[in-house]
């Protein structure tokens, strides 16, 4: 028994409460709780969206056996279990037990039309804080979101075009079809479909089947457009009519249907069918055979098509060519300033073409000609070429090898005459003393026709083969003529013009070109392959032929090399239909070019015992290939390296761009998913680079002390290939932007004599398509630390600010990563060392400053004999505080916090054996450089009447 006492005005606390011990009623207080609350064993509920309140079946009711007692037959909560289901229990009544369940926010029947979880009531336990409360049994609540209709009907075209033939009257012309967003069957299904436009000789049922309703007449109306609109079940309209447009047909006409005139491409997608839908109407004349030719015309793209444009090297390179090639026609640059002065047309995808107008020609300099030409040798060329002007045209040299002065022989040399292709070889008689062949003819279409084509000669002595974008042809006509006399007449090589040296009053070119030409190559005692030639004038685009497999037998197929041209033949109809709806469109290209390519179909029907009886007229269509998603390519990492003057004289010297990264992303906005690593559409892509460019900014490198090389073992395994000099070091060659990472890394720098060099900058660009994409520009500075040597120092405000630097010990680089972990024994020993100079110093610099008085007389002698050091100083008054030398040393004196900084420095920079003895050694090398310098700085001229001491 406890009795409760409460003051008024005041909260009830535990303190209120006397409890009395009187043992006759105390079981009875314990035993005030008995039963737990009791629910049904499951609940069905309903809900409608965008509502809050829960319609239970059955009701919600708590109940305990404990009623009418206090608390203990009261309900108090209802707790839901779930994962996360988005409702809540409200009790409404404790004594009655009624409760009701509502939802937290919105639900919404779209994203989720069920919800199942777990429901207890707990009564108000055996006292007014809820002590020892009970819980009922666990019951499964099942909830249904009921549909509201939210959504309107979409049709999933946003135009339908259907064509029907004047005077028939049709079941269905074209179905159109709308979908609803709702959730429910009754408002997500169209039940219905209506025509708008009023007054048009068509009607829909509820399927969206479009029919018309009287015969339609050519002459009449060509097209007709008419408005539908749809409704779901629930007899929501949709928001948008469709327009629907109907082309009225002549009577039957023979004639591909079925066909768009444009199809659009977008890169990466692989192989797309250009006529998925279309087929030939012959007006069920009786036929025999049909023959169609579909073409792809892409002359105005680059070099005839989609081609990869990287160099000419890198191409040779990818495709397996034999090494040793010369470009004759390279970009201008400072080392192949040959071709600046011609005209170059690189606005085609970058790549670079010279277009000769019968003006321009350009000299090869020696150092450039091959000097080796045997009785192997490949010329190769892009060449685009159309009929020259005048009735007699003149001899178009591409390339001549000629006497420069005295005479005018022509040694080799290939030009268009007429639109011939001529190769002309005279050799000499040290060579050769018959009669041999030394004209070589060829009479072709494609050197006239202004496409561009891809020349090969191969030169097998005395065979010489013709490669025609792949495709060989013999000479034929071969001149013969007696071998050259042997002379001591150096002879010149051209492009675009033959050199005229001798026999003339003022050398000048002759033969000039009239056409386009680009990667105009020579290689000495090779000739190339089959192989490496398709593959170096191989389009990355063309027509293809999706499933082959699923072709009759009786179709027929035959591709140009550069699959430009499809010619299929067939008996049957339907087989033909079947064929010409699986030609597709394909570029391999990662980057292609973007605009048109025009298609072109020819169709050829013949019928039994008929040449050609029906006419079928000629399609003409594009292609449109859309732009690409461009890259980004960002170069990273360290701009800015710390090293001692020690690491730069070492073997191996420093690697400016060890810690490189180069990455690559592509901007989307087709709402593809991307990992959220990314920015929201941004996508990290992988592909290959072609160069990289390490430029020194600043004065170029000095060979006789310092070099920026990358060993060749570095670049095995790899297709790339790197030159030096004195601006640089260049990376070329196709390959990944891995392979660039890993060989750039390997760049080392060195300079063996590092003592007044005090920093290098350098310039890092990379490009992908010979520079049709670049990256940043990655700027790098690697700082030297120099010895730490005491010097003289002066009064502050009479010194340069450069003496002022503060000049740190090599082992004193500090990194992120540095922390204190206790003084290492080496650094006592250089502590001691460094206390034992000081002292050594002050004496000396105490020495020094008598000795300056003392020696002013001998220094003036001294001075004027190094007018390179004579300073004006009549006006100058020198302070000299010999504290300022104390001080300076003690500064770069390496202190027990920096001793244990540089132990994580060496562990990433320095070398295992920079250890004890080194650190010596670096002191007493300090010691000697410190008496050195106290010499040299005599050598200046003071005033010393001037100083005061």
């Amino acid at each position: 028994l406890f009795l409760f006492f409460s003051w008024p005005g005041k909260p009830h606390k535990s303190s209120d409460i006397v409890f009395l011990s009187i043992s006759p009623f105390s079981s009875f207080f314990s035993t005030v709780n008995k039963h737990k609350p009791w629910i049904e064993t499951s609940y069905h509920g309903v809900i409608t969206e965008n509502m809050d309140t829960v319609l239970l079946d059955p009701p919600l009711v708590a109940l305990d056996k404990d009623a009418p007692v206090p608390y203990a037959g009261e309900i108090c909560a209802f707790m839901i279990h779930g994962q996360e289901a988005p409702f809540e229990a409200v009790v409404l009544n404790k004594t009655s037990g009624e409760g009701v369940l509502r939802a937290k926010g919105l639900v919404d029947c779209e994203t989720q039309k069920e919800y199942t979880f777990v429901i207890q009531a707990y009564d108000c336990g055996a006292g007014a804080n809820g002590v020892s409360w009970k819980k009922s049994h666990k019951a499964v609540v099942h909830i249904q979101v009921d549909d509201v209709n939210e959504f309107s009907p979409v049709f999933r075209e946003a135009v339908y075009h259907a064509a029907v033939t004047e005077g028939k009257i049709y079941d269905s012309i074209l179905q159109v079809e709308a979908w609803d967003q709702d959730c429910s069957p009754q408002y997500s299904q169209i039940c219905n479909y209506d025509i708008v436009t009023s007054d048009t000789p068509f009607a829909i049922d509820r399927n969206g089947n479009i029919r018309n309703t009287e015969r339609l007449s050519y002459d009449k109306q060509l097209r007709y457009k008419i408005m539908v609109t749809a409704f779901d079940c629930g007899q929501k309209r949709a928001t948008e009519s469709v327009a629907v447009h109907i082309d009225v047909k002549p009577v039957c006409k023979p004639g591909w249907q079925g066909w768009n005139k444009r199809m659009d491409y977008e890169p990466g997608t692989g192989s797309k069918q250009l006529f998925p839908k279309m087929h030939l109407e012959t007006c069920d004349g009786p036929l025999s055979a049909v023959r169609a030719m579909v073409e792809l015309q892409t002359s105005h793209i680059g070099k005839g098509c989609d081609r990869e444009t990287y160099s000419e090297k890198s191409l040779q390179k990818l495709c397996g060519a034999a090494s040793g090639s010369t470009d004759l026609l390279p970009a201008p640059s400072a080392s192949t300033n040959w071709t600046a002065s011609l005209l170059t047309d690189s606005g085609r995808d970058s790549d670079l073409i010279f277009r000769f107008d019968g003006r321009q020609a350009s000299n090869v300099p020696e150092r450039v000609v091959p000097q080796n030409l045997t009785d192997q040798f490949t010329i190769a060329t892009w060449m685009k070429h159309g009929p020259s002007p005048g009735l007699r045209a003149e001899k178009e040299t591409l390339l001549c090898n000629s006497d420069k002065t005295e005479m005018n022989r022509h040694h080799y040399s290939l030009y268009v005459h007429n639109c011939r292709l001529v190769f002309l070889l005279r050799r000499d008689f040290t060579q050769v003393d018959t009669f041999r062949p030394a004209e070589f003819h060829w009479k072709l279409e494609q050197i006239c026709d202004k496409e561009w084509h891809y020349y090969v000669i191969n030169v097998e002595f005395p065979a010489v083969i013709l490669f025609v974008d792949g495709v060989t042809y013999e000479p034929y006509l071969v001149t013969d003529d007696w071998p050259i006399h042997p002379s001591s007449i150096d002879t010149q090589l051209t492009v675009g013009a033959c050199w005229q040296g001798g026999e003339v009053s003022n050398p000048r070119f002759t033969q000039y070109f009239r056409g386009s030409l680009s990667g105009l190559t020579i290689r000495p005692g090779k000739i190339e392959t089959q192989k490496v030639i398709s593959c170096l004038q191989a389009c990355k685009e063309g027509l293809d032929i999706n499933s082959l497999e699923s072709l009759g037998k009786d179709i027929k197929f035959h591709f140009n090399p550069a699959q430009s041209v499809l010619v299929m033949e067939g008996e049957d109809l339907e087989s033909v239909n079947t064929a010409m709806a699986k030609v597709s469109y394909i570029n391999s290209r990662q980057f292609p070019t973007a605009g048109l390519r025009r298609l072109h179909i020819t169709t050829t029907v013949q019928c039994f015992g008929e040449d050609i009886c029906i006419s079928i007229p000629d399609i003409k269509a594009v292609v449109i290939v859309l732009p690409p998603s461009e890259p980004w390519i960002t170069i990273a990492g360290s701009d800015r390296l710390v090293k001692p003057s020690a690491d730069l004289r070492g073997a191996m010297g420093v690697a400016p761009f060890k810690e490189l990264r180069i990455t690559s992303t592509v901007t989307k906005s087709d709402g593809m998913p991307f990992s959220a690593v990314h920015r929201p559409g941004v996508l990290e892509v992988m592909h290959n680079l072609d160069y990289c460019d390490v430029l020194v900014i600043g004065e170029e490198l000095n060979p006789e002390h310092e070099s920026l090389e990358i060993h060749h073992s570095s670049l095995i395994g790899k297709h790339l290939d790197a030159t030096n000099s004195t601006s640089g070091i260049s990376i070329y060659g196709v390959d990944s932007m891995a392979h660039y990472e890993e060989a750039l890394r390997q760049v080392r720098y060195r300079n063996w004599h590092p003592a007044t060099l005090t920093n290098r900058r350098f310039r890092l660009t990379c490009s992908e398509l010979n520079g049709r994409y670049t990256s940043n520009e990655f700027n790098l500075e690697i700082s030297v630390l120099h010895n730490s040597a005491p010097v003289e120092h002066v009064n502050h405000m009479a010194v340069q600010s450069q003496y002022m630097r503060p000049v740190h010990h090599p082992l004193m680089v500090h990194t992120l990563n540095s922390h204190i972990s206790g003084t290492p024994p080496a650094a006592t020993v250089v502590i001691v060392i460094c206390i034992a100079a000081l002292v050594v110093i002050v004496v000396l610099g105490i020495y020094r400053l008598h000795s300056t008085h003392q020696d002013g007389s001998k220094r003036e002698e001294d001075g004027a004999k190094d007018p390179k050091m004579d300073w004006d100083d009549s006006t100058l008054t020198i302070t000299v505080n010999p504290m300022e030398v104390r001080e300076h040393y003690t500064k770069n004196v390496p202190k027990e916090d920096d001793e244990e900084e540089e132990d994580d420095e060496q562990a990433g920079d320095m070398s295992a054996e920079s250890g004890d003895s080194d650190e010596t050694e670096e002191e007493e090398e300090d010691e000697r450089e410190v008496k050195k310098e106290g010499k040299q700085k005599s050598k200046l001229e003071w005033d010393s009447s001037s100083i005061t001491y």
